[in-house]
This record gives structure tokens, C-alpha cells and sequence, in this order.
């Protein structure tokens, strides 16, 4: 006799529970015309994500997610995503993580998580270790001129600005170019310029970090001559009439990788669901960001006092691919336009990484037998990336096949094979390794 009531009761009480879950799934789907992303087994661990972001367009995906409710919409309610003032910033918080008041991940310079997990670019030196889930974007960066050497009519060769640098030297004055952050990608791309016009950017120039908020300001002041950062500042300092864009950064490696998401390691092994959730908000986003009838909306949300705080005339022009260099020359639908989807964009390739170590190795913040193939096959997680792209619904034409995009070409005639990187370290005439 209690044996059957208890059976009753179970069964009632099971009965409950499952109209209890019909009715929740079914409010998620009303709240969400999306549709709920995951089973109750794929819940997140936890509903709460610190991410970092600069303020820089390319850290559009992470904004939009938040606005939007994407976050929200895959189980992270109370994701935060906070402004850092420069990259050393995201570096010393990513170093605290979110229960010491830092973050657990952020919009980074490519690099930056191998620089962080290899210990090189830490405050103590010891290694961090690192996860890239996503590249956030191709293309979109600049490289600006002073108004001082506007008459030179420096363009993708630097090569004229070396003699206008040794008069410097020969005054008193020391040439400056600024980027901002070392071994990142404002550095490597301006130093790839300038060695390629023969320029040492180690000898014959001071080259300096300056937070990419605080370009616009320093080039007023003239603290430096050149710098390379990432928009709006490109858009700003030609907007104010304070220098031109010599290159978009496009034009020296078409459809380069950028930014990355970059998560500490011991946070998404603790919560691989919550990080899953994480990254199909950003690929949804960035999704969204890549559509051209949503970049005005798009620049208009991050131009905003709590993200940018900048007027959208600096943003919404180059985000949707027109290009005022400042300097007499106008382009319409740049094919260097910044792309967060289309072309692969979001898909983090390890051969582009594989660039980026051999870069860093070239100008002296690896030694030259560092084992960058080793370190991208514990950086970079692909696998995850892939995961979370099915998930949501991503076409396999949208997948790639491989982890390699193949040879990369550059501007100057120079190729980096991914199966060859001593290949291509040999070819480059100005090099510390």
C-alpha cells in the first residue's frame, strides 16, 4: 500500500516538474523569438562572464552582444563587459580574473595571449596561461602621418620618410612612432612598413606604446610623428586635421586577422558550457555587425558615452567602407573595409597565429627557437570555435577545412607559408632573430 502511494506521488510529482520545464522552455521561446539555445544538460555553469574591451570598433561583436541580449539569450544574464583603458590594463586584470576584481577574458591583440601564457608580457613574468576562442575581425587598422610630413605623399612605401627621419636625428630631434602594445599587432604592422622602406623601427626610430584612446591627443601635442592603432582614432585624427592615413592596414596584408577573443584558460576549463554560451553570443553578434544595413545602427550603440564616448561621424564612415584619408584621397566600398563574419573572418585560423609568433620572433620578444607550433596548438581552440559555429546553425560553407588559410602574400611581395616559417624569417632583410 505505501509502496503504490509513493509510486503515485513520484509519478505526479514528475509529471509537475516536466509541465514546470514545457512552461519555462516555452516562456525562454516567447522572451527569446530566437528560440532557447540549449537543453536544460547544456545549462551554463554559471550566468555571469567580465569581459574586457578597448575602445576600438573591433570590439563591436563583444558591445552588441551585451546590447542586444545575446549574452542573456544563451544563459549569461549577467555577463559584463567593462572598458579597460589600454592593453597593459586588460593584461594586469586579466592577470586578477573576475573574483579578484579583473575579467576572465576580453577583445585582445592576436598576440596578446600567447605574449600572457608564454610569460612574456605579464607583470611577473610568469606564465598565464591563455585560450583565443574567435578572431573578432579582419582588416581595419591605420597607419597615420603627421601633418609635418603630408608633403612627402607617404602612402604604402615609407621609404621617403627615412630621409625626413634622419634630419630629425640630425636637429636633436628623435623620431617617434607610436603603437600600442609590444609583440601586438599595431606593432607588427608598423614595423613590417617601416622595414619594408628600409626603415629600422628599433634603430632609426624610437618606437613607443600609447593606449589607443590617447592617440588623437598625443599627435596634437606631436609626441610622435607616425602611429598605427586600430579605428575610430585613424578617422578622428584625419576628422580633426591633425594627420592623414598614409595605409589602412588591409592594404599591407589583405584581410589580416586582428583582435581576438581571448579567455583565461583555467576559466573556460572550469566552465566549458558558460564559455560555449560566450562564444555563440559573440559569433551571433558578430554576425549582426557584419550585415551593412546594421552598421549604422551598430556605430550608433558603440558610439555611445558608456562604450566610446566619441561622435559616430569618427566611426560610422570606415565601419561601412568609406575611406577619407585625409589626404586629398577618397575611397567608396573599400575592399579593406573591417569584417567581422564575411570571408572567415571570426574563424580563428592557426596558420594566421603561427604569423604572429614568427613576426614576434623576428623582431626579438621570442628567441629564435621558440616552438610556435607547439604554443598555437595550446592557444588556440579552434575545436571550440567549431563547436559553438554548428550549434547556432552556421552552414558548413561558413566552416573551414582547415586550420590553415594557406600562403598569406603581402604588400611588398613578400609570402609566409605556414608549413615554412624559416622560409619567410630568411627573406626579411631588417630582423633581430
Amino acid at each position: 500500500m505505501t509502496k503504490g502511494l509513493h509510486t503515485k506521488g513520484s509519478s505526479r510529482r514528475s509529471l509537475l516538474k516536466g509541465a514546470a520545464t514545457l512552461a519555462l522552455a516555452s516562456a525562454a521561446r516567447a522572451a527569446l523569438p530566437g528560440g532557447a539555445w540549449a537543453a536544460v544538460t547544456d545549462t551554463p555553469e554559471t550566468d555571469a562572464v567580465t569581459l574586457g574591451f578597448i575602445a576600438l570598433t573591433d570590439s563591436a561583436p563583444l558591445i552588441i552582444a551585451k546590447e542586444k541580449g545575446l549574452f542573456a539569450k544563451y544563459g549569461l544574464p549577467n555577463a559584463q563587459v567593462l572598458k579597460q583603458a589600454s592593453w597593459g590594463t586588460t593584461r594586469d586584470n586579466l592577470e586578477l580574473g573576475s573574483a579578484n576584481g579583473g575579467i576572465d577574458g576580453a577583445h585582445i591583440l592576436t598576440p596578446m595571449p600567447y605574449l600572457i601564457a608564454t610569460g612574456k608580457q605579464t607583470k611577473s613574468s610568469a606564465p598565464l596561461p591563455m585560450y583565443i576562442l574567435a578572431r573578432l575581425n579582419t582588416n581595419g587598422q591605420g597607419i597615420c602621418v603627421a601633418n609635418d610630413f603630408k608633403d612627402l605623399g607617404v602612402k604604402l612605401d615609407s621609404t621617403k620618410l627615412k630621409d625626413a627621419f634622419l634630419k630629425l636625428k640630425a636637429s636633436g630631434t628623435d623620431p617617434k612612432v607610436a603603437m600600442t602594445f609590444p609583440g601586438g599587432t599595431h606593432d607588427l604592422w608598423i614595423r613590417y612598413w617601416l622595414a619594408a622602406g628600409g626603415i629600422d623601427p628599433d634603430n632609426d626610430v624610437s618606437t613607443i606604446v600609447v593606449p589607443p584612446p590617447q592617440m588623437v591627443a598625443n599627435v596634437k601635442v606631436k609626441t610622435m610623428q607616425a602611429y598605427c592603432v586600430g579605428e575610430p582614432w585613424p578617422a578622428q585624427t584625419v576628422n580633426q586635421g591633425l594627420g592623414y592615413t598614409a595605409l589602412t592596414t588591409g592594404e599591407l596584408w589583405k584581410d589580416h586577422p586582428e583582435k581576438s577573443l581571448g579567455m583565461l584558460s583555467a576559466w573556460v576549463d572550469k566552465n566549458p558550457k558558460a564559455a560555449k554560451a560566450v562564444l555563440m553570443a559573440v559569433l551571433e553578434a558578430q554576425q549582426w555587425c557584419d550585415k551593412m544595413e546594421n552598421k549604422a545602427a551598430m556605430c550608433e550603440i558603440i558610439a555611445k558615452r558608456e562604450w566610446f564616448k566619441v561622435p559616430i561621424e569618427d566611426i560610422v564612415g570606415r565601419a561601412s567602407g568609406t575611406i577619407d584619408y585625409g589626404d586629398g584621397r577618397k575611397v567608396e566600398n573599400s575592399p579593406f573595409i573591417m569584417k567581422f563574419w564575411r570571408d572567415l573572418a571570426s574563424y580563428p585560423f592557426q596558420s594566421h597565429e603561427l604569423w604572429f609568433l614568427t613576426e614576434d620572433m623576428r623582431w626579438g620578444y621570442y628567441p629564435g627557437n621558440f616552438d610556435a607550433k607547439s604554443w598555437v596548438k595550446k592557444v588556440n581552440r579552434e575545436d571550440l570555435w567549431r563547436d559553438a559555429a554548428k550549434t547556432i546553425g552556421v552552414s558548413a560553407a561558413e566552416i573551414p577545412t582547415s586550420t590553415s588559410r594557406g600562403v598569406e602574400k603581402f604588400f611588398d611581395g613578400k609570402t609566409f607559408d605556414p608549413a615554412n616559417p624559416a622560409a619567410y624569417l630568411a627573406s626579411l632583410a631588417i630582423k633581430r632573430v
